[in-house]
């Protein structure tokens, strides 16, 4: 049996899928939106157009420039860690399989971005009256799920699973 049918590597297809997902999503409001347009949806939920210089909710965004190599390089670093990690896991290891992956896609899609633009793309929107989250996409998430999923297998017992 291939690689990729014994280990984590199975999910390849899920993290291209994601991938592309985002990176359509992305160019559409790139292309059809201009830098913070905003599309009414629900009482709770816009489409904004907003550029992130930095990373999760805007950290560093205002550090003049430094921070896109930097996060680059933790993106590339992070992503070949997770990409060997996957082909090392059993194939019972299905949720830590698919939470990888998850994270993995969300890091190359935003990748991406930082590589092409110097930024990264948002545009979901949430927020109550006069709060709100911070504007995020597809990618981050997909990390977050990962990373829910990697905490809620953390806890778990994988049945079946040599150690």
């Amino acid at each position: 049996m291939p690689l990729f049918q014994q280990t984590a590597w199975r999910w390849w297809w899920l993290v291209l899928l994601l991938i592309v997902v985002d990176q359509v999503t992305k160019q559409l409001v790139h292309q059809q939106m201009a830098l913070g347009d905003s599309i009414d949806l629900l009482p709770f939920f816009n489409l904004t157009y907003v550029r992130n210089y930095g990373a999760a909710f805007s950290f560093l965004s205002d550090s003049g420039g430094w921070q896109r190599w930097f996060f680059t390089g933790i993106a590339v670093v992070m992503s070949v860690v997770i990409a060997v990690w996957m082909s090392r896991l059993n194939l019972q290891q299905t949720k830590l399989g698919i939470a990888l992956s998850l994270i993995l896609a969300g890091a190359i899609g935003n990748l991406i971005d930082r590589s092409i633009y110097g930024y990264v793309i948002d545009f979901f929107h949430v927020y109550y009256q006069s709060w709100h989250y911070p504007v995020f996409n597809i990618a981050d998430s997909v990390i977050c799920i990962g990373a829910a999923l990697l905490i809620w297998d953390s806890f778990s017992d994988d049945a079946g699973v040599k150690k």
